[in-house]
């Protein structure tokens, strides 16, 4: 499975803004700033952050991002799904009823082969484990990042 850095930059932000909330809406420009990114691609992202709940902007000179719910109630998995989408990873074409292969097959092609359980289920392993942790818990696993943000935000903005 992969996923577009654009989950990476989505979660960075979440937690950044997480760490921030106290200071009010963040600005775009701060925030490509202080990741380095491309503005204008990173307020896409973050656009589908607003869209999925996660995220609030505000237009104007004071306005910018901020997160719309408190960061116990974001989980990895609501940013992963904005971001990434819903689909499942693995698709089972039943490819074992093509051809030669499905020839003959009769009930034991009426249950899904064990590739896609297996599948399936190990996605579904993935997605609980994701859902189990929130914004919150990644602002806790770093302390010291915390800090630093907030004593470096304050140094941006003067």
């Amino acid at each position: 499975m992969r996923m577009g850095e654009s989950v990476e930059w989505g979660l960075h932000c979440c937690v950044t803004l997480g760490w921030l909330r106290d200071q009010g809406p963040v600005s775009i420009r701060r925030l490509a700033a202080w990741f380095d990114l491309p503005q204008e691609y990173l307020k896409k992202r973050l656009q589908a952050l607003v869209r999925a709940g996660i995220l609030t902007s505000s237009p104007g000179v004071r306005g910018g991002w901020s997160l719309a719910r408190p960061p116990e109630q974001i989980t990895v998995m609501d940013v992963v799904t904005a971001l990434e989408g819903a689909e499942e990873a693995f698709r089972c074409a039943e490819i074992r009823l093509r051809g030669e292969s499905g020839r003959g097959g009769g009930a034991e092609f009426a249950r899904p082969c064990g590739i896609a359980g297996l599948m399936r289920r190990a996605e579904l392993a993935w997605r609980r484990e994701l859902a189990a942790h929130t914004i919150a818990d990644l602002m806790e696993g770093s302390p010291a990042g915390a800090e630093r943000t907030r004593r470096n935000y304050q140094d941006m903005t003067g």
